[in-house]
């Protein structure tokens, strides 16, 4: 019997668009459990060899996580701060606790010299010592209920947990040298961080351990003798939280060979499931656990957003739709997944058919986990212009990714409506309105769709096979684009084929698009800048990691 054809990755012009890219949810090539994944198989080890917190919990703990040839420490500075300090925003000077990931394990010295500098962070400066720098704000009512409970001997309100899902959460976590931490390449040829923001996803997991333990002691603190630790089943569910606003949305335009490989991986996961001829009975019978699971899962998402209270809308009807489908489905034969994605298309919102995409890859780890492989950019030689490459060439590739675009009236205000630049007082991207502010002299190359569209009209006239090169002695403002043009022929989901200046344009769906693969769930945009998201909520701490558990702790057990 031959195999049935390979069927092919779905189209970038598809793929791309930004309301796609805005309903992207987590899958098995998340970050977050690439990382959960390969600590419970290498079987990591975990410890505390600090935690010196005092009444008023103020001080420093220390969390070391040993693998197969490399510990990592995360240093955690726990505050005092007064409610009029609290602020989400980046321009905050203070905050409830302050991190760094330490590459190793920290001396007495080191330790001294962190905390001088980590509660300053950007004010601060870190070494290449430290991997990442980041911070948290506790969610005040919360955390506040749970000291209260546990003072008293009792548990939390199982509804309040699920209604907010994290004590704390993080308005940053900088790595890559960053205010003077370690560069991306220090790191980059070891096993366990060569995959994307695998440092940064261990400092928010060992985060998470030093949130439990600073609610406990200072529950401990209240109630004294009548305290009690925190449910583990209660602990599990809370997450960290994340605030996250523009300063993430360039990252995706900046690095068009990065996040190609990313969506790339999973589109070709996506194609894989979707080509199998055949699902066995248990392998059906996982994806519809999975299914029910993350049912339960989207019962848990709030959200006061209008655009996004419209999305769930729309998921819920979506999940109802797959159930009916699902009943009366035979997913055992005549290429089932595939049927049940080309269905999808048809009859799901865009939010339905990107979780469908999603989960139709549970069952089969071992046919696309290894694609994770191939997320990182190690491609540094794409960066380098071909010179030689013919005008003919780079107009094709111009057309392959910006078609749309090539025709827009660029000078509508409808079109460039938006510019971005970068704040001088944080040195953060920021979205602004062109034709009412004056930031049209610091504009940042961030519209890469309107960029081609002028590089090809000043192609116009040069003969087909003219070297590249001559064209850009005479037109060097064009290098970027022929630059991104080129890469497209290794990234071919690298470009967005949306316009990133136009007056309608969501950012939220490029925050979106990047913390899918970080693994989020809970998506809730506070404006359409900024968005909060929980981040391991479900995972099993360090002292319950194991194979069983850790992979699909992101769907909710069902009440047997």
């Amino acid at each position: 019997m031959t195999n049935p054809p390979h069927i092919a990755r779905r189209d970038p012009a598809t793929v791309m668009r930004l309301s796609r890219l805005g309903a992207l949810h987590q899958c098995r090539l998340s970050f977050m459990r690439q990382l959960t994944r390969r600590m419970a198989r290498e079987n990591w080890t975990f410890s505390r060899p600090a935690f010196e917190i005092d009444e008023t919990g103020v001080g420093h703990a220390v969390y070391t996580a040993q693998g197969p040839n490399h510990a990592y420490s995360l240093v955690a500075f726990a505050h005092d701060l007064s409610p009029e300090q609290r602020s989400d925003r980046v321009i905050a000077e203070a905050w409830d606790a302050t991190f760094a990931l330490f590459d190793g394990i920290p001396s007495a010295a080191d330790i001294q010299r962190l905390s001088q500098n980590v509660p300053l962070q950007e004010a601060g400066r870190v070494s290449e010592a430290e991997l990442s720098l980041s911070r948290a704000n506790r969610s005040v009512r919360l955390w506040a209920h749970v000291v209260d409970r546990l003072a008293s001997g009792q548990q939390p309100d199982l509804d309040q947990i699920y209604k907010v899902g994290y004590l704390m959460r993080t308005t940053a976590v900088y790595g890559s040298g960053k205010f003077g931490a370690a560069d991306r390449e220090k790191i980059a040829d070891r096993p366990e961080t060569s995959g994307p923001f695998q440092a940064e996803m261990l400092s928010v997991y060992l985060t998470r351990v030093f949130v439990r333990d600073l609610v406990q002691h200072m529950a401990r603190v209240k109630g004294g003798g009548q305290a009690v630790q925190l449910d583990p089943e209660i602990a599990k569910w809370l997450g960290i939280g994340n605030s996250t606003g523009l300063g993430m949305a360039p990252f995706i335009v900046n690095h068009p060979i990065l996040f190609n490989n990313w969506i790339m991986a999973r589109e070709e996961a996506i194609a894989k499931v979707r080509s199998i001829d055949k699902a066995t009975a248990g392998e059906v019978a996982q994806f519809r656990q999975i299914f029910e699971r993350s049912k339960l899962s989207v019962s848990w998402w709030r959200s006061e957003h209008p655009i996004q209270i419209e999305k769930l809308a729309a998921l819920n009807t979506d999940l109802c739709a797959i159930s009916e489908y699902l009943d009366q489905a035979d997913l055992t034969k005549n290429q089932p997944w595939n049927q049940l994605i080309l269905w999808a298309q048809n009859a799901l919102s865009e939010e339905g058919q990107e979780l469908l995409a999603s989960l139709i890859l549970e069952p089969y780890g071992e046919l696309v986990d290894d694609l994770a492989g191939g997320m990182a950019d190690s491609n540094a030689g794409a960066q380098v212009i071909d010179g030689a490459i013919p005008v003919g060439k780079v107009r094709d590739l111009i057309r392959g990714s910006f078609n749309w675009a090539l025709d827009l009236n660029w000078n509508a205000a409808e079109h460039c409506a938006r510019a971005w630049y970068v704040s001088e007082e944080k040195l953060e991207p920021r979205l602004g309105e062109r034709f009412d502010e004056p930031i049209a002299d610091y504009e940042q190359p961030l519209a890469p769709a309107r960029d081609a569209a002028l590089a090809f009209r000043a192609l116009a006239d040069w003969p087909d096979d003219t070297p590249i090169a001559e064209f850009l002695l005479r037109h060097p403002e064009h290098r970027h684009t022929v630059r991104r043009a080129q890469m497209s022929c290794v990234a071919p989901y690298g470009e967005i084929r949306d316009n990133t200046i136009s007056a309608e344009v969501l950012p939220i769906d490029m925050l979106r698009a990047k913390l899918s693969f970080f693994g989020a769930t809970h998506f809730d945009p506070r404006s359409d800048r900024w968005v909060r998201i929980c981040m391991y909520s479900g995972a099993p701490y360090p002292e319950d990691l194991t194979d069983q558990n850790a992979d699909l702790w992101v769907y909710p057990e069902l009440a047997s």
